[in-house]
């Protein structure tokens, strides 16, 4: 079911202090979540009169929609809403309104089939090409997973820091701009995984892909990544068997 925008006290849409950036999360939302699936995108003197702003902050908003994939302007047929094909999905903002909607098992197995096309590669270049301070990151982030499993560091936060240090260590800019993405899906992801197993992350797995980087050996790296990331798929795939 569609999900409405937030409503202030007088019933009004909430955009918060940033009036372009607010109309620009409560439009996303509502596209992403199915708003307009049955109803035509609002004009722009629409939507000011609906979101009491101006016409500038409106024409602002739809642009960065537009340039999102979510929106598309058409002759004689104004601003329409675009299919999903068409959506950045790297784009952080799309990400998590994606990730904000009904749950989707499939949207979350599809992103940790690219995490496992991804990262892997990300460890085997790290262990080659990660430099002392660099290296010195993915230790942080493992040590961070071990003290919150003692309940002195955050879970979610520690598992990213881990992750994301691997990325920025591959020394490849390309690898490192997934940051973004992988920081947003995670928490997703790590949330319904840890749901499923009762437990967090396995902190031995993680030092198993830390150890090989560490040992500067690139095929370990990337096995240990892999076997990490297949143990999420397996996961997500019993999910899926036990509702069917």
């Amino acid at each position: 079911m569609a999900s409405e925008l937030t409503l202030d006290g007088a019933g009004r849409p909430e955009l918060g202090r940033n009036l372009t950036y607010g109309l620009l999360d409560n439009l996303g939302r509502a596209i992403v979540t199915g708003r307009f699936e049955t109803e035509p995108f609002p004009t722009e003197a629409e939507l000011a009169k609906q979101h009491n702003v101006s016409r500038s902050v409106t024409r602002e908003a739809v642009k960065m929609l537009t340039a999102k994939g979510l929106l598309s302007a058409r002759p004689r047929q104004g601003t329409v809403v675009q299919p999903t094909t068409s959506w950045n999905l790297f784009d952080t903002d799309v990400l998590r309104w994606l990730l904000e909607r009904q749950f989707s098992v499939d949207l979350l197995k599809q992103f940790n089939q690219l995490r496992i096309a991804i990262e892997p590669e990300a460890a085997a270049l790290a262990a080659r090409f990660g430099d002392e301070a660099e290296l010195r990151r993915i230790t942080d982030g493992l040590e961070r997973m071990e003290a919150a499993e003692k309940g002195l560091d955050d879970t979610l936060d520690a598992d990213i820091a881990f992750h994301v240090a691997i990325l920025r260590a591959s020394s490849n800019p390309f690898y490192f701009q997934f940051r973004d993405v992988v920081t947003t899906a995670l928490r997703t992801s790590i949330r319904f995984t840890n749901r499923i197993k009762g437990r967090t992350a396995s902190v031995a797995d993680h030092a198993a892909v830390r150890d090989a980087i560490l040992a500067r050996n690139p095929d370990a790296a990337r096995t240990a990544m892999r076997d990490l990331i297949g143990d999420v798929l397996e996961l997500i795939d019993e999910a899926e068997g036990a509702k069917a």
